[in-house]
Formats: structure tokens, sequence, C-alpha cells
């Protein structure tokens, strides 16, 4: 267990992050841009050539230290592993890793359904449990949970925005407690952005304007800039400020029809 000060590599003195995902998308997108402020990181993801990759490309460039952990975090016992890693002491958290499905919600598996939560928002709350004694005792990290705009606005799909909004419900919580302790908790509710998890979850998004992608260096420079501002809640992009700052002034009824059909949550869970 820790002993209250962050970890660092053997024979190294960087600070030491920890990201779930980090071999596409948001993820990946943190794990350059904290490799590039200094940190040393532990990379956890299911695909084992993808993050050897990743770490081999950090250290050509930053000259980072990378741990790969590869662990599937729909799996009980993975997540105690990383967990266990976590817990022996990082000064940043990113709680990046999470999916969607295609399909209504009556039609698919139940152990699907449940991989989903147990990804979403299980790993979330015990990599931050883990994590957080040793921050405290420092008085000093940051977590970053990744949510969506999806939590924050009712209507596209069910359990996906369900687990999104647990997470940005149990940031703000969490950041209130934490207050004056020196460990700062965003909620980052990123709309839509360039990555393959749409791919991924198999779900068509050819007809979605292109004014309301984002890229993820805008949603990774954007989560920073709130993290130092010690905004909670992280919404990148003026475009989707703006919806969810109209969401969140009409009725919860009016917002999810809004919600639908703007984005279509049809075929989504």
């Amino acid at each position: 267990m820790s002993s209250g000060v962050p970890a660092r590599h053997p024979g190294a003195n960087r600070p030491i992050a920890l990201i779930t995902g980090p071999t596409s998308g948001i993820g990946h997108g943190y794990a350059v841009r904290l490799a590039a402020l200094g940190y040393d990181l532990v990379l956890v993801a299911r695909d084992e050539k993808r993050l050897t990759e990743l770490a081999a490309e950090l250290t050509r460039k930053f000259g980072t230290r990378s741990e790969v952990l590869v662990a599937d975090l729909a799996d009980a016992a993975d997540r105690t592993r990383v967990a266990a890693r976590a817990a022996d002491g990082i000064e940043f958290l990113v709680n990046n890793a999470g999916f969607a499905h295609s399909g209504e919600f009556w039609t698919l598996p139940p152990e699907q359904l449940q991989a989903q939560l147990d990804v979403n928002v299980t790993s979330v709350l015990q990599l931050t449990r883990a994590a957080l004694p040793s921050m405290v005792a420092a008085a000093k990290g940051s977590i970053v949970n990744v949510a969506s705009v999806a939590g924050l606005i009712p209507g596209r799909g069910s359990t996906y925005s369900a687990s999104k909004a647990y997470v940005v419900s149990f940031t703000e919580g969490l950041a209130g407690g934490l207050a004056g302790t020196g460990v700062r908790a965003q909620a980052l509710c990123p709309g839509f952005v360039r990555t393959e998890f749409h791919e991924r979850a198999g779900i068509e998004m050819s007809s979605l304007p292109k004014p309301l992608w984002l890229s993820v260096e805008q949603v990774v420079a954007g989560s920073l800039r709130d993290l130092e501002k010690g905004r909670v809640l992280s919404v990148p992009g003026v475009q989707y400020k703006v919806l969810t700052t109209v969401a969140g002034m009409i009725p919860r009824t009016l917002a999810a029809r809004f919600n639908r059909g703007l984005f279509n949550a049809r075929g989504r869970t």
C-alpha cells in the first residue's frame, strides 16, 4: 500500500499518471499530453500490442517510462489488479475507458449490458477509491472521469446515458468532499469526438452535422484548462456549452425530445 507519497518508477522522479483506454481517442490524447507535460504513465487496456506500441512511441518522443497493464475492466479480477496498482500511488488518474452498444436495450444479452456497466461505472468507482488515499495523504492529485454530454442531457439511448449521468453525479459529489485536500476531480463531458468510439459501437454517424464534431486535441486541452481553473464539470466546445446550458433551462421532458430529435437515440444503448 502507498505511504502517502505518489510512487515513482524505479530511478525516476517524474509523477505517474494512470490512464484507462489510452490506445485511441481521448485516452490516447491524454497519454500524449501528460507525457509531454513530464508524467510517466501506467497504461491500461485490453490490446497488448497497441499498448506496447504506444509505450514505445511515448518513450521515443518524450522519454516517458510507461508501465503496461493488459486488463479487461469488465472482468472483476482485472479491475482488482488495476485498482491495486492505483493504490500503490499515482498523481493523476484518467478514467477514460467506456463503451456504448448499438441495438435497443431489450434486444441485447444481459451479459453485454452488465459488461458495459462494469466498465463505464464500476471501474470508475473502484479505481477512484483506490487512488484517492495516497493523493489525499500527499495533498496533491488529479482525477478526470470521462463522462459525456449524454450524461447531462437525457434521451440519447438508455444504459450509456445512464452510466455517464452516474459519472457526472459521482464526480460532482466527490469534488465537494475533496475541497481543501489539494486533490482535484473533474467530470469531462465531451460531445461527439472524432475517435473510434462510434465505429466500435456500430453506430452510424454520417448524418451528424460537421460543426458538432470535436477533435481529441480540443477535448483534452479544454479538460486541462478547466482542471487548472478548478471547474468540476468540463464541457469542451462552445457548441456543447450552449446546448447543455439551453437544456438545463427547459423542462426535462422537452430537453429529452430535443436531444432525440437532434441526435437520434434510436438503435443505441
